[in-house]
């Protein structure tokens, strides 16, 4: 199975990608991760990668393919794997099209869970974790006992700055511009497949699998 998982941030992707690793025993493949471990494995690509990220530059498209590229060769993708945040835009995705011909691959599937932006800022901005034990809450739908402390170990949480609002919306604008374009192009690659993100996540998780299924 060879998946891309398309939605804005706090979508829900990651947690619908875990189940599917579990599922099909297929890696998760998020381009932050693999960034990070080409560099630290000094790959030819990580190393390219390093010496734009220590000049506090983007790393281009072309090293972030070459990163992805490397990953898909892996043991591992033998039978799949589900991309998490790649491609991020247009060209990416052209890229990408042309590194899994490359590879005898092809994509059997893309899933964009479909999210109201507002309802993703409350879903984000009310996320707490514990600064010690890293226990997770939200201050709606999940808080702790005692307002703004860990029921687990009596430490402070506090508020990522990923989730604090001015970010998020920030966030959520760059997805607007750069990668929702990706629905329409693989709509008309005849890949997508486009669910309710807010719904429950047990009933996204059924969805996704009857998809799967059909496949």
């Amino acid at each position: 199975m060879k998946l891309i998982l398309l939605g804005p941030p706090g979508a829900g992707k990651g947690t619908q990608a875990k189940t599917l690793v579990d599922e099909y025993g297929i890696p998760q493949i998020s381009t932050g991760d693999i960034l990070r471990a080409a560099v630290k494995e000094g790959t030819e690509m990580g190393l390219k990668a390093k010496a734009f990220m220590d000049a506090g530059g983007l790393v281009p498209d072309e090293v972030v393919i070459g990163i992805v590229r490397d990953r898909l060769q892996h043991d591992d993708c033998a039978k799949g794997f589900i991309l998490d945040g790649f491609p991020r835009t247009v060209p990416q995705a052209d890229a990408l099209q042309s590194t899994l011909s490359g590879l005898q691959k092809e994509l059997d599937l893309v899933i964009s869970l479909a999210v109201d932006g507002e309802a993703l800022v409350e879903r984000l901005a009310g996320r707490r974790a514990c600064g010690s034990c890293g226990r997770g809450y939200h201050v709606s739908y999940e808080p702790p006992k005692k307002s703004d402390v860990c029921d687990v170990c009596g430490a402070a949480l506090v508020q990522r700055a990923d989730d604090q609002e001015e970010t998020i919306r920030k966030r959520l604008a760059v997805y607007d511009e750069q990668t929702a374009p990706l629905i329409a192009y693989y709509r008309g690659c005849g890949l997508l497949r486009e669910l309710d993100g807010m719904k429950p996540i047990d009933e996204v998780r059924t969805r996704i699998s009857d998809l799967l299924k059909a496949v």
